[in-house]
């Protein structure tokens, strides 16, 4: 991992960049210079979903890169509104139109809910059989959700995005992840700038020459965490991606592992019911 567009191997095979640029709450001319500015700067990964409202956006940045189309890693989700088997099938055809590429690399499930995600997983093993998708995964999913979705599944998920930062590790999840040969891939890797002035990370990030996000998402690399912060700002873009001149030792990475309280910025997957 020795570079932006370092990879690690899917369980079915598939390379998937360690570093990429989310793209959440980013709306139309942002996020499309958002994303050619990543593109320009390395990055080969981009994460998008139906929810987020961009993925025309996102889509002509990718086609308009002058980048060949296997050299960028496209991520989408289906949305809750949209689980079910026929409904997934016809959500992920809106996707695909709307991004304008005809294979998406990563098909999530944006969140797991209650009774529709193992008809939800079945479309996605339908769209990766037929190779509309080369990879397919799931997002915001407890032990007990992979469990019971593995149980009645031939698939194993290849990834599972979860909310993943310094205040929520998730170490059962991503053990668990581990185990089984899950990537395990972070959401909200930076806390929405809520670490900023913790002083353990300030502390490293002084040693370093590093500010507090580069530290942060270091920790995650060298956690092999797959990682997607989100900017629309291309400094910002720009400063996220210098980590790989820099490693944190052991005992850093241990004090930061410290900083785990368990805190959340977004919602428990097991109270978003629906």
């Amino acid at each position: 991992m020795k570079q932006l567009s370092g990879t690690t191997l899917l369980n079915n095979g598939v390379a998937m960049p360690y570093f990429g640029l989310g793209t959440y709450k980013a709306e139309g001319d942002a996020v499309e210079k958002a994303v050619t500015a990543a593109l320009e700067l390395g990055y080969r990964a981009i994460d998008t979903a139906s929810l987020y409202g961009n993925e025309h956006e996102v889509g002509r940045a990718i086609r308009t890169s002058g980048l060949k189309r296997e050299d960028v890693f496209v991520t989408t989700k289906v949305w809750n509104d949209d689980q079910g088997y026929d409904r997934t099938l016809a959500a992920f055809e809106k996707s695909r139109e709307a991004l304008g590429l005809d294979v998406i690399d990563l098909y999530l499930i944006h969140w797991p809910g209650v009774n529709k995600y193992k008809e939800t997983w079945r479309a996605l093993e339908r769209l990766h059989e037929e190779g509309s998708v080369r990879a397919i995964g799931v997002s915001n999913f407890q032990i007990h959700h992979l469990e019971s979705l593995m149980k009645d599944s031939n698939t194993v998920p290849a990834v599972n995005q979860v909310e993943l930062h310094p205040r929520l590790r998730q170490r059962q999840l991503h053990d668990f992840c581990l185990l089984n040969n899950i990537q395990i891939q972070a959401w909200a890797p930076l806390m929405k700038g809520k670490l900023q002035d913790n002083g353990t990370l300030t502390s490293i990030a002084r040693m370093h020459g590093k500010s507090v996000s580069q530290v942060i998402l270091r920790w995650e690399l060298q956690h092999d965490i797959v990682t997607i912060p989100k900017s629309i700002t291309p400094s910002r873009i720009k400063e996220n991606s210098e980590i790989f001149d820099f490693n944190l030792s052991q005992e850093e990475m241990n004090a930061i592992d410290t900083l785990d309280t368990g805190e959340r910025i977004g919602r428990h997957p097991d109270e978003l019911e629906f």
